[in-house]
């Protein structure tokens, strides 16, 4: 627990303690109008608008509601501890929660053991992040950026994790000073990150990848599903995701259909994990341009088994790198280990070289069925010369990779129809969609619900939208393919 007084001494001894407000703890469910009439030096309103002067805390038995469309700005220094319950859900509504100013942020939240937090369509901002030390957390289509206090609530990320499954679902993370998300080493954290968007974070420009989680322990898996990645370039030092276990906690992953891009590395796993990378998109993570710092695509280090299947991994210092004692399966026909592999590598290497696949470790390595490179019809001198493994070094583990395969290849010009752009992305009030072919438009948020459609559109195209913010899928389909994209709604 962190201290909360300050002592100070003058001619007479004598301490004086930060100001703050507990509710009374008589199992009471509060609203910031029912707090400002109980302590009107607490919280000060004018319209729709909140003004929190002094730390908060909702003791154990009683609860904080936030329920309709509202700002609530808190002063420098101050934060809100639950013991008990905060909810921010105003249904479509938006709540923001930011700073009185926004040069001065406020210290953030600190959700103490066995207390429940559930936010929805909240915009947060200008604090010092939010530290779940309980095992209640969820969160669904709201947005953190700019949390730019570094010695905030949450030294570890915008939010960060001690135990449990939290959930994270269709929210955007941009430009936090720390990770966006987080927990710790020793702790066991099974979190579910589904359909998020996150950009830039860690502007402090350490070496902590935007998502950044610890073991899982035994309970579940830490699943990181459908969300996108997109690094910083200027933030050399940061990579996309990593889900480790360094103490030799058990760490069980699925990390799947995510899209990481211009991060220092892709995807990275250590230690005692098992699991699944699959159907990811992993481009341009080589912002440090270092090799032997890292910039790879999907690094192993020391891991149990993990399955690597249908990503495509295109323009990194290193396609996949296993280090250590890591052991994978890219690709296996064998009935007890069976994994259709599907790889994609396209132009992953550094210093005038090609690395699809390094493996330096002394493990055999199953990887049949990938495209080691693509767009060309490969030969097995062409593929062993972007492999690195026991024929380059007798002590390095074997890779078997053939039979390889890249698939039925469009021509050019087809895979030009084919294509669609749609921007801005991010978006707001509306999206230009701009393809060579007429076509048909459908939207569909992250649950498979359509929530708009257009048909014959060619050329550029504006679409006005109103839709909630979060993640979206649009599809253009020219009867000859259809073709899918993630929008993301601000």
């Amino acid at each position: 627990m962190k201290a909360k007084f300050l002592p100070f001494i003058f001619t007479g001894l004598a301490s004086f303690t930060f100001a703050q407000y507990s509710t009374p703890n008589t199992g009471v469910e509060w609203t910031l109008d029912d707090i400002a009439a109980a302590s009107p030096e607490t919280v000060t309103v004018s319209g729709n608008e909140y003004k929190l002067h002094e730390n908060l805390i909702i003791e154990t038995n009683d609860a904080l509601l936030l329920n309709e469309n509202l700002t609530l700005k808190i002063g420098s220094e101050v934060e809100i501890e639950v013991k008990g319950k905060f909810i921010s859900d105003a249904g479509d509504e938006q709540i923001t929660i930011t700073a009185i100013d926004n040069e001065t942020p406020y210290e953030g939240f600190w959700f103490y053991d066995e207390s429940e937090g559930f936010f929805r369509n909240t915009l947060i901002t200008h604090g010092g992040g939010i530290r779940v030390v309980t095992a209640k957390f969820e969160m669904y289509n709201c947005e953190m950026t700019h949390n730019i206090k570094s010695d905030g609530s949450s030294s570890g990320g915008a939010i960060s994790f001690s135990k449990g499954s939290p959930v994270i679902k269709n929210s955007i993370f941009k430009f936090n000073v720390h990770p966006a998300l987080s927990s710790g080493a020793n702790t066991s954290v099974s979190a579910l990150i589904e359909g998020n968007y996150f950009e830039g974070n860690n502007t402090s420009n350490n070496n902590r990848p935007q998502i950044n989680m610890g073991p899982s322990g035994d309970a579940d898996s830490i699943r990181i599903i459908n969300n996108t990645v997109i690094g910083d370039r200027d933030l050399t030092m940061v990579g996309g995701i990593s889900a480790s276990s360094l103490v030799n906690v058990l760490n069980k992953i699925v990390i799947k259909g995510n899209i990481v891009k211009n991060n220092r590395y892709g995807i990275t796993s250590m230690g005692n994990s098992t699991g699944v990378i699959a159907d990811n998109v992993i481009e341009d993570n080589n912002s440090e341009g270092i090799p032997m710092n890292g910039g790879s695509g999907i690094n192993l280090f020391s891991t149990n088994l993990i399955y690597v299947k249908n990503n495509q991994i295109r323009r990194n210092l290193w396609g996949v790198t296993m280090q250590g004692t890591a052991q994978a399966n890219f690709g296996s026909d064998d009935d007890e280990d069976f994994n259709p592999g599907g790889n994609v590598f396209s132009e992953n290497g550094n210093e005038g070289e090609v690395y699809a696949l390094f493996n330096n470790t002394p493990n055999t390595v199953k990887a049949l069925h990938n495209c080691w490179i693509e767009g060309q019809e490969s030969t097995i001198e062409d593929v062993e010369n972007v492999i690195s493994h026991k024929n380059d070094d007798d002590t390095l583990g074997e890779v078997f990779f053939d039979p390889f395969e890249c698939g039925v290849l469009m021509s050019i010009n087809d895979l030009n129809k084919n294509s669609f752009k749609i921007y801005p992305n991010p978006a707001r009030n509306s999206f230009f969609i701009e393809s060579q072919e007429k076509g048909n438009v459908t939207v569909y948020d992250l649950s498979g619900k359509k929530v708009l459609s257009k048909n014959n559109l060619n050329g550029q195209n504006q679409i006005n939208i109103s839709l909630p913010k979060g993640i979206y899928l649009v599809e253009f389909d020219n009867q000859k393919s259809k073709t899918t994209k993630k929008l993301v709604v601000e």
